[in-house]
């Protein structure tokens, strides 16, 4: 007597063994994924959901939260405080974001040399990115010092008798500032250039270098237009962390003398921290982020412009 073993055709095998390849690269990527998702779920995502219920609420943190509608939106058309920071915001992105994109771009062609110690003066200037914030603030302004600081007596020196007063002067704190950040941020924003450019293929600089193009023409026709991508990338990223400015302002001038370096998110740590205004300082946040959206949005459609 014999038996016989009905096995299933070799295509429903295959089938099968690529469904279960198929799940178990799902299951390796989400355990991947999934840390740094409840991570960014956590610590991102939540406060962010909470920050846009509360602002529509009154709250203080000691009692419950009473619903406020749209009152701690009006308020902000009243506040001075609000105008300043805004006003100080802009500021500071408006200096900030060009003269880093600028030094930073100059910095990755001078750079971009194959000579002997390039690395060196790569590393260096990358390195006060990575250089505690709050060290950088105080050296900045012992040399900021009106009366004994080196920037000073440098312009002494010059024949300038009566230089900046610079993080003691309402309007000189915020160039200072902006100086200061610039000279933190262009490392960084240079190795990203210094990237872009090796891409460009040399193939292109050659056939400039055949045809009589001189360098100024060969910048202008080949890298700047082969740079677009990192040019978009560096903009959106220096537009963001110009509008959420905080720390270097917090350590170096506080928001002072007086409100002259004031910006938004100084203004919302104050309202929500200090004063316990959690919903004002979350519809200030909301404010800032619609800000940063439109502007990033806005960055991106005139990408897509070029592009097309």
């Amino acid at each position: 007597m014999t038996t016989t073993t009905d096995r299933p055709p070799a295509t429903v095998q295959r089938t099968v063994a690529s469904r279960r390849m198929r799940r178990r690269s799902i299951l390796i990527g989400w355990s991947f994924i999934l840390p740094n998702f409840l991570g960014f779920a956590l610590f991102t995502l939540v406060p962010v959901l909470a920050a846009f219920v509360l602002a529509f609420m009154n709250w203080d943190a000691y009692n419950p939260p009473t619903f406020a509608g749209i009152k701690n939106f009006t308020r902000l058309f009243g506040d001075q405080n609000f105008h300043v920071a805004l006003g100080n915001t802009l500021l500071y992105a408006i200096g900030h974001v060009p003269l880093t994109l600028v030094c930073a771009l100059g910095l990755a062609i001078l750079l971009n040399q194959k000579l002997r110690g390039i690395a060196f003066f790569r590393v260096a200037i990358f390195f006060p990115y990575i250089t505690s914030l709050v060290a950088i603030a105080i050296v900045w302004n012992m040399l900021f010092d009106p009366v004994n600081g080196p920037i000073n007596q440098f312009l002494h020196l010059l024949g300038i008798a009566n230089p900046p007063g610079w993080t003691s002067s309402t309007g000189w704190a915020l160039p200072a500032v902006i100086i200061t950040s610039v000279w933190r941020d262009m490392g960084y924003y240079m190795v990203l250039f210094l990237a872009g450019l090796q891409a460009i293929p040399q193939e292109y600089y050659e056939a400039a270098a055949m045809d009589g193009a001189g360098r100024w023409r060969t910048f202008w026709n080949i890298t700047l237009p082969s740079l677009r991508p990192t040019t978009f990338l560096v903009l959106v990223l220096l537009s963001v962390s110009s509008f959420k400015v905080f720390d270097l302002i917090f350590v170096m001038t506080g928001g002072g003398p007086g409100r002259a370096t004031l910006v938004l998110s100084q203004l919302i740590y104050q309202d929500g921290i200090l004063n316990g205004q959690f919903g004002y300082s979350s519809a200030i946040s909301l404010v800032l982020f619609l800000i940063v959206l439109i502007v990033t949005v806005f960055q991106f459609r005139i990408q897509q412009r070029r592009e097309r």
